[in-house]
């Protein structure tokens, strides 16, 4: 069953809101001898003049500790809100708004999930760094006791894992699928921000000075949980891999070592199945399944709910469980839930074998794990070579069925077990065009020329999606050209601005300006904004606020056209909105579209679904504010030679939650400007700009 959005803001919107909440409420203090560190790691960190943490440690343990530590520094709270939502404990801080997280824990039988799978499935090196990871944070905590919530800690590897376990789901819209299960209705909300990814590579063949280059850039929203936080890790065996991570992660996801490189953008799969079943009238708690009666299994979801200050209550709930996995019901029945990946505890695993990797053959071996259910990854490495693989956990549905709807639960005809082999996957090595892309579209138009897969080889039932969103027209039309690329033109058409003429903002656009004249003058004078539109979101644009506040671009191209009485209504609306705030409506994009930090405020440029995505809301005083988009770019590339070097900038910088750092926003002026700055790998380098060296506790 396919669900619309990328990010599951709903769920990860509360896990944010525990962020504050823990740095409010009042809580017992927590015993900080028990959280020292059980042994001595051998770990340094060298924070360099961005603030960004170079963590040098003589194992990869002691470099997990001493990420975990310089993490805390700068995003405690939310490490903690992370740690509280795998645990099924959010309610105990937020109230009921933590309520729902902590049901679904339990539903999703995530504790008993990781039990099973933490010491059966995962190696011990990967165990030892989890485990020296939770040392960190609960050093940290013994030496930051009001900032610690007791009943938290220890913290435990295990909980890492769950972490994982936990936010996977969400990211294929689990969230969104158990609400319209349980509500009576569909409820008006407001609507998602929307996010995307890019990535891109080009191939020696297609580089002016015979580099291959590798663009990684997630969209996701500025802070919270699923926020960026870039680090560079290395030790003495091996690991030395820069790039972003979330709270709680100890390894990077997506990022690049000196030999190869990486990229996620999140994919559509249908992984998620909806089954009506069907009750006997006799016993509400037995199913039919092949002509005869099951029982459901069931539990009692015991959630403790935060009441008034130190008051709580437990409430209880059934937790249903059938052969196709969890069950709920709802006003409209009995539904069971199936998700691709479930029990899967590999993710940390799998993505620490793609950061150790050394060669494209030792990364796609971490690939064939299938640990991750989803998400598009782009690769390039040293010797030259460009992959693209739509990856994912892909059921292998039997035909028949509507599986984007409910399906049948009554029989197990519907009942799969299989996946498509990693190999059969969608995927792109190395083609004749010398480039690669993919911007959370079809992975049926990844290069143009030879190479892309043939959808013909694809069952409708996998629900790979054929669409295509401005930023992959857009990333076709420049990188296909044929003409060598340099690194200017690589920076240049990473931070795109324009509207492709096959986008849906240019469809509105045509629409709009055939429509009769309207009635009113200020109108009118819109419309006639509107026909000097080039459909790029420069800095230097007078059309674009009145452009994109009306077209309402967003990453589905797909989705229903607005009527053109509709799209008139937007533009009068927004010319008067503009009119009231500004004093005209032709306003130069920057001033509309703001970045907004503590005390910086600073214009930007782009906007929705561009390869420069800015994505914002509406503030009271008429202004735009970013809150999601460009969250981590990251360009890598190895020049002719096989030498790697990279350049990166997030929106705000490396100091998350704290106010006071001079990293709290200083790459706010770089981003504003699509500028990078350099990432520094080799120790002398990160020496020279070196703002601080310590070990975790030292000055506390």
């Amino acid at each position: 069953m396919r669900k619309a959005g990328r990010v599951a803001l709903c769920l990860i919107a509360v896990v944010a809101a525990a962020s504050l909440a823990l740095a409010l409420w009042p809580r017992p203090k927590v015993d900080s001898a028990v959280l020292l560190p059980r042994h001595r790691y051998d770990v340094r960190i060298l924070r360099d003049s961005w603030g960004v943490p170079h963590i040098f440690g003589r194992t990869d343990a002691d470099v997990a500790y001493g990420l975990a530590w310089a993490h805390a520094e700068d995003d405690f709270q939310t490490i903690q809100g992370a740690l509280l939502a795998a645990r099924g404990r959010l309610a105990t801080v937020l109230g009921r708004e933590g309520a729902a997280n902590d049901y679904m824990v339990q539903l999703l039988r995530i504790p008993d999930v990781v039990a099973a799978g933490y010491t059966r499935d995962l190696r011990p090196e990967t165990r030892a760094l989890c485990e020296a990871y939770a040392d960190g944070i609960n050093h940290y905590a013994a030496l930051h006791p009001d900032r610690a919530i007791a009943d938290l800690y220890p913290a435990r590897g295990a909980d890492l894992v769950a972490g994982f376990v936990h936010k996977t789901p969400l990211f294929f819209g689990l969230d969104r699928v158990l609400k319209g299960l349980l509500e009576p209705a569909a409820a008006a909300s407001a609507p998602a921000t929307p996010t995307g990814s890019n990535t891109f590579a080009v191939a020696p063949r297609r580089s002016a000075d015979g580099a291959t280059r590798l663009a990684i850039n997630s969209h996701q929203p500025w802070a919270g949980p699923v926020a960026w936080y870039e680090a560079h890790l290395h030790s003495e065996t091996g690991w030395d891999a820069v790039g972003g991570l979330f709270p709680g992660a100890p390894v990077i996801l997506h990022g690049h070592n000196r030999n190869l490189g990486w990229a996620h953008t999140v994919n559509r799969p249908d992984l998620i199945d909806v089954y009506a079943l069907e009750i006997n009238p006799a016993d509400h708690d037995q199913y039919k399944l092949d002509g005869a009666w099951r029982a459901l299994e069931r539990r009692d979801a015991a959630i403790r709910v935060k009441l008034l200050g130190p008051l709580s209550w437990t409430f209880h709930r059934e937790a249903l469980w059938s052969v196709y996995g969890p069950v709920v019901r709802g006003p409209r029945g009995t539904f069971a839930i199936r998700l691709a990946g479930y029990g899967e505890v590999r993710h940390i695993e799998q993505w620490y074998r793609m950061n150790k990797a050394a060669t494209f053959d030792e990364w796609l071996d971490a690939m064939r794990m299938g640990a991750l259910p989803m998400f598009n990854v782009g690769y390039a490495d040293r010797e030259g070579h460009i992959f693209y693989v739509y990856d994912g956990r892909l059921p292998l549905r039997p035909e028949g069925y509507d599986w984007s709807g409910v399906v049948p639960g009554n029989t197990s005809r519907t009942l799969w077990t299989d996946f498509l082999p990693f190999d059969r996957l969608p995927q792109v090595k190395d083609p004749p065009s010398g480039f690669v892309q993919n911007c959370n579209s079809t992975p049926f138009r990844t290069t143009v020329g030879e190479g892309n897969p043939d959808p013909a080889a694809y069952s409708r039932t996998l629900g790979i999606e054929r669409g295509m969103t401005n930023r992959a027209l857009r990333a076709l039309e420049l990188l296909g050209g044929g003409e060598p690329i340099t690194r200017e033109a690589f920076d240049r058409d990473k931070f795109d601005v324009t509207y492709s003429s096959a986008s849906t903002a240019a469809m509105r656009l045509a629409q709009l300006l055939q429509a009769p004249p309207p009635a009113d003058a200020l109108t009118r004078q819109a419309l006639d904004v509107l026909r000097g539109w080039d459909r790029s979101a420069t800095a230097s644009s007078r059309s674009t606020a009145l452009a994109l506040m009306t077209l309402e671009p967003s990453d589905d191209n797909d989705g229903a056209a607005p009527s053109t009485a509709a799209l008139v209504e937007r533009l009068g609306r927004s010319a008067r909105a503009l009119q009231s705030h500004f004093g005209r409506i032709d306003v130069p994009w920057p001033d509309v579209l703001r970045l907004r930090r503590g005390p910086v405020d600073i214009g930007l440029f782009g906007g929705p679904d561009l390869l420069h995505a800015v994505y914002g809301r509406p503030g009271p005083d008429g202004r735009i504010v970013g809150v999601a988009g460009d969250s981590y770019v990251l360009l890598v590339e190895w020049d002719a030679q096989g030498r790697v070097s990279s350049r990166s900038v997030q929106p705000y910088g490396s100091a998350t939650l704290e106010s006071g750092s001079p990293h709290y926003a200083d790459q706010a002026p770089l981003f504003a400007a699509c500028r990078l700055k350099p990432v520094w790998l080799d120790e002398s380098d990160i020496r020279a700009h070196l703002e601080r060296e310590y070990s975790p506790g030292e000055g506390r």
